[in-house]
């Protein structure tokens, strides 16, 4: 377990230099550059804010080109292709691909114009279709929409908005006109009816007022007669629709430069990054300041190769006691993958120990007890193990979650073959129901849950017990490391004595043994010495829970109201029923899913449902006593156990590199 050493970078070069400085460092991914450096009348600041803009706005062209692509030509996928990693780029290959970003971002704006032609071209279609359902009412009129009568005549073409008869429609004009008009339901419905009304150019007025007594909507100036225009508008409109497909078909034409769109995407996002650093670089006329932090076994490979790539002084140092340094943890095979839990909690405080080591044994063993089927976590090793093999690019952060699993799953296995578990149990089912042999079982090396759930109550308390001890033991460590030993005497060894002693003399109490199920119980002589222990413990704890107090009066208060908190050990020994809860949740429900498949007996139809409900159960119950073993377990590792030492607080390592999405440039690619 270790937080790994830093040291403080500084680097001064010439500006034709600049460029390649910080493309090696970006591909190094070791340094976090920092901006400590006092600006004056020689060293200041450039503003690079609009040149970065342009490279996001360049990259976020290209991904609007490749999210075209991807409705118009999806890319196939594999099913696992969310763990196949990024593609490695050589230095050579990626300079070779950089070469050619104007001409790709050409394709890209040719597909986002293309695009929005398609677009275009869907209003236009929009519009026309609106336009035949306009004309829709009207297409039994001969003449166009636009025609109002001849030299001696007056013609309107309109509708009114409600279902009206011709008789009724004529029966307006009969008595103003004499008689002297005529017309004609072109379509009716109770929301409109649309007519024609002729009548004698002298009468127009009169007509007119008529028509604005129902409402009179005039029809829309079209020219043309409607049927004509419908024929026309029919055309267009498959027109449209055939340029439309035509600029799909090129669009998909364009997939072929999927990869190259991907790449360029890339290539600007690294771009900003850069100028984001150069926005904050110190600098003078001539000359460039770059700060940071990086690992210290990381010192001598990158002062070499900045050195063989550009004429720079660089100098490293050890950082200052009031200086803001990240945090990078460092630990073996067996610990690095618990180093995501650890950081979801929070990185380690300066001086403080890195707790992933002592924390990696008990994240296993607590996950494989609340899961503990031996059948479950075979399937959880066999997926883990097929995907780190199958797929070697994976990112980091992916391949460090398999890693998790895959212990865990080792774990499961193992508290399974203690407890006899093999999805539930189904060999016994399998073998009393299909073959007529209920003496065959799955092999139970240590004993049942199920059968003796006090058992395993007992077993949690212990292992609970033995979690916050050390817990308790990292705090000594951590006092003893700081210089501190006496702390650790106060806060950790008083309490050993108390906890420890109170639970020695309950052991030694015959109820409290045989509500547990224990097989034993302490002499009397050891209850009473383990009671003295406990009681000079509860008085050192009040006697130093507030040392920081000059008054006696403030510290044996403040003594007391810690000794209080003995109470909490309490409910976090009990916490750790949640192991037992959660172990025979899993078999429990197990053992249900098997007894309901082999509900229908041995015949064939009871193989079919049996398969059946064996396949769907024990998938579901795989995956949400997963689920629930992941968040319990870390909550037992934040609240019970870091809650007894550790406060965490540090900042994230954050090297300047290449955050890209789909390519990876390595030196060594």
């Amino acid at each position: 377990m270790a937080v790994v050493p830093m040291k403080k970078m500084l680097i001064c070069g010439l500006k034709k230099d600049r460029k390649k400085t910080l493309e090696f460092l970006q591909r190094q991914e070791v340094v976090e550059l920092s901006d400590d450096i006092k600006h004056d009348a020689v060293f200041q600041t450039a503003d690079f804010l609009s040149r970065k803009a342009v490279f996001e706005r360049n990259a976020a062209l290209a991904e609007q080109a490749l999210e075209v692509l991807a409705h118009y030509a999806p890319e196939e996928k594999g099913l696992f292709s969310a763990l196949e990693g990024r593609q490695l780029l050589s230095v050579e290959v990626y300079e070779e691909k950089a070469a050619q970003h104007r001409r790709i971002m050409e394709t890209a704006s040719r597909i986002i114009g293309l695009t929005k032609a398609i677009d275009e071209k869907e209003q236009l279609l929009v519009q026309k279709k609106r336009q035949m359902e306009e004309l829709l009412p009207w297409r039994r009129f001969d003449f166009p929409l636009d025609f109002s009568g001849t030299k001696s005549t007056k013609l309107f073409v309109g509708s009114v908005q409600k279902r009206i008869s011709e008789e009724e429609l004529l029966a307006v004009f009969g008595p103003l006109l004499d008689g002297a008009v005529c017309g004609q339901i072109l379509s009716a419905s109770d929301e409109q009816s649309c007519f024609w009304i002729l009548c004698r150019k002298r009468d127009a007025k009169q007509a007119e007022g008529a028509l604005q007594g129902l409402g009179y909507i005039r029809a829309p100036r079209v020219a043309g007669n409607p049927a004509a225009q419908e024929k026309q508008l029919k055309q267009e409109i498959l027109e449209v629709r055939k340029e439309i497909q035509k600029t799909k078909a090129e669009i998909r034409e364009l997939a072929s430069c999927r990869e190259e769109l991907k790449f360029v995407a890339d290539y600007y996002r690294m771009r900003a990054e850069k100028y984001e650093v150069l926005n904050g670089l110190s600098q003078s006329r001539s000359v460039f300041l770059i700060t940071g932090y990086l690992p210290a076994d990381r010192v001598d490979a990158l002062k070499a190769g900045l050195e063989s790539c550009s004429d720079i002084f660089i100098e490293f140092s050890e950082p200052g006691e009031s200086e803001d340094i990240p945090v990078l943890l460092h630990n073996n095979g067996f610990s690095e993958p618990v180093e995501g839990v650890v950081e979801s909690y929070s990185l380690p405080g300066r001086g403080e120990t890195d707790p992933t080591a002592v924390t990696a044994p008990f994240y296993y063993i607590l996950f494989g007890l609340m899961l503990a089927d031996a059948a479950y976590g075979l399937i959880m090793v066999a997926g883990c193990l097929f995907c780190l093999k199958k797929f070697p690019r994976m990112e980091d952060g992916m391949k460090r979650m398999l890693k998790l699993f895959l212990g865990c799953g080792i774990s499961t296995t193992f508290w399974g073959l203690m407890f006899g578990s093999f999805f539930g149990d189904a060999v016994s089912v399998i073998a009393a129901t299909f073959f007529h042999r209920p003496d065959i079982s799955f092999p139970v090396l240590w004993f049942e849950p199920v059968s003796l759930p006090m058992k395993m109550l007992a077993f949690s308390f212990a292992l609970g017990i033995i979690h916050l001890f050390a817990g308790l033991g990292m705090k000594l460590y951590g006092s003893v490391r700081s210089g501190h030993p006496e702390d650790g005497i106060y806060d950790v060894v008083f309490w050993y004595m108390l906890v420890g002693g109170l639970i020695v003399y309950m052991l030694s109490m015959s109820m409290f043994t045989e509500m547990l199920g224990l097989g034993f119980t302490l002499p009397l002589l050891a209850g009473q010495i383990a009671a003295g222990i406990a009681v000079a413990g509860l008085v050192g704890i009040i006697l130093t829970g507030g040392r920081e107090s000059k008054n006696w009066g403030k510290r044996i208060l403040k003594g007391l109201y810690s000794a209080y908190g003995v109470t909490s050990y309490l409910s976090d020994i009990l916490s750790y029923s949640r192991l037992l809860a959660l172990g025979l949740a899993t078999s429990v429900i197990s053992t249900v899913f098997n007894q309901m498949g082999s509900m229908a007996g041995d015949g064939p139809a009871g193989v079919i449902l049996f398969i059946i409900v064996f396949v769907i159960g024990h998938s579901l119950n795989l995956a949400i006593n997963v689920l629930g073993a992941y968040v319990h377990t870390n909550r037992l590792q934040f609240v019970e156990f870091f809650g007894k030492f550790y406060e965490g607080g540090g900042r994230k390592f954050r090297p300047f590199a290449i955050h890209t999405k789909y390519y990876k440039v390595k030196e060594d690619a």
